[in-house]
Formats: structure tokens, C-alpha cells, sequence
């Protein structure tokens, strides 16, 4: 019984990708929107993602440079490490994660709080696509997300070479020219490539759940949280498959 509610969820939320893209509301309003979501779900987020990012840089330096105790082992390690492990995993992977947190449980509360209040009921009385009209902002303001995970790995290759080179742990030539050491240009392509598919994961997983709630206010509360947790999941295991496809040889 549970696979078969699991797959009918799974084609419900593929219906309503379906049905986003119909009836579209008109520009004239829809700029707004877009632009609403622009600063709710990216502007908000540059803080906290900078934050972390630079942060978890230096840690990754620290630990990089501590676990090195053979003294036969080049200090450029450090800077290489750095870079593939904030390139390839930590700032598209993790900071998306962290993004489920925090825009997921904020769209789904939104959306849920409007279906609670029959805000979306009258959207649709009035003939609009509610669908279109909350949703598709979203997925359009997410197509800015690639350009958050670019900071984030800027600050988190910063925060790197500084703990190291402030620290004591490497010399800022040996961490630049670990920076530079077997770069392959395809792993920045192979991060963004991730990251444009979270972001429509992060805009629709959320609203799925928004959308379709049932309830009053305390199951808002529960439908942010299982967003969280779904969103989550389908980050990890479409992150597993994309780096399958795009990796491996």
C-alpha cells in the first residue's frame, strides 16, 4: 500500500509540472511576481550561503593540512583538495541541502499558508492558473541559483587559502599552485549542471507539498518539514546519478 501511495504521489507531482506551464499568467503581472522571488528565495540566501561557504573552506584547509603528516607529501595538496572538494560536492551538493532548509520551508509554508487560508480557492474562482501563478516565479527566480553556488565556491576556495596561509598550515604560492594542479575545466561545468537541476528540484518539491496539503495551520508546519526531508532525498539520489553520468568513464 505505501509504494502505492509513494507512486501516486510521484505522478501527482508530475502532473503538476504539467499543468504550470499551462495558462500562463499574464507578463505584465508575472514580472512582478518573478521578481518578488528573486529577492525572497536568492537575495535572502546570499548571507547564510556566503557565510557557510567561507567557513567550511577553511575547515576543509585545516584538515587537509592536519591530516598531512608525511612530511613526503607536497603542501600543494592542500589547495588542490580545497578546490575539488568545494567544487565537486560541497558548494553545489551541501549548500543545496542547506537551501531545502531554508527556501523550501519557506515556500512550502507560503504556498500552504494560502491553501489554508483559501487564498488559492479564489485564484482559482477567478480563473487563474494557481499553479502557474505560484510556481512558475519560483522556477524562473531558481534559474539565478547557479550564480549563488558561484559564490559559494569563491568564498569557499578564500576562506581555504586564507585559514591556510593565516594559519600557518601552507605557503600562499604552494596553495595557489594547488589550486592550479590537474584542473579539469569540466568539473566547474559538471558543478553547474547539478546545480540548475537542484534549483528546479528546490522550486517544485517545496511547492508540491505547499500545494497540495490538507489541514490547518499545525499541518503547515509538518508539510515544511516533510518537504524538507523529501527535497533532501531527491537531491542526494539525483546528485548520485548525475555524477554516474557525467563522471564516470
Amino acid at each position: 500500500m505505501m509504494l502505492v501511495r509513494y507512486l501516486s504521489q510521484i505522478g501527482k507531482y508530475f502532473l503538476m509540472l504539467k499543468e504550470i506551464f499551462n495558462k500562463p499568467t499574464k507578463w505584465s503581472v508575472m514580472r512582478g511576481l518573478i521578481f518578488k522571488e528573486i529577492d525572497d528565495l536568492i537575495i535572502d540566501s546570499l548571507g547564510i550561503v556566503a557565510f557557510i561557504s567561507f567557513f567550511v573552506g577553511g575547515v576543509v584547509s585545516i584538515q587537509t593540512a592536519l591530516n598531512l603528516t608525511n612530511p613526503l607529501i607536497p603542501k600543494e595538496l592542500i589547495g588542490f583538495a580545497t578546490r575539488q572538494s568545494i567544487i565537486l560536492e560541497f558548494a553545489p551538493t551541501f549548500i543545496s541541502i542547506i537551501m531545502a532548509g531554508k527556501m523550501g520551508s519557506f515556500i512550502t509554508s507560503s504556498i500552504g499558508t494560502m491553501r489554508v487560508t483559501e487564498q488559492i480557492d479564489a485564484l482559482e474562482v477567478m480563473g487563474v492558473n494557481s499553479l502557474n501563478y505560484l510556481v512558475f516565479p519560483k522556477i524562473i527566480a531558481l534559474l539565478l541559483y547557479p550564480f549563488v553556488i558561484g559564490i559559494a565556491m569563491f568564498l569557499g576556495i578564500l576562506g581555504g587559502w586564507m585559514a591556510g596561509v593565516y594559519g600557518g598550515f601552507t605557503a600562499s604560492s604552494e596553495f595557489i599552485t594547488g589550486l592550479q594542479t590537474d584542473f579539469i575545466p569540466f568539473h566547474i561545468t559538471y558543478a553547474f549542471i547539478k546545480t540548475t537541476v537542484f534549483a528546479l528540484i528546490l522550486a517544485t518539491i517545496p511547492s508540491f507539498h505547499g500545494y497540495y496539503m490538507k489541514g490547518g495551520a499545525l499541518e503547515v508546519g509538518k508539510a515544511s518539514t516533510v518537504a524538507f526531508v523529501w527535497t533532501s532525498v531527491v537531491i542526494i539520489l539525483v546528485n548520485y546519478i548525475l555524477t554516474q553520468l557525467l563522471l564516470t568513464k
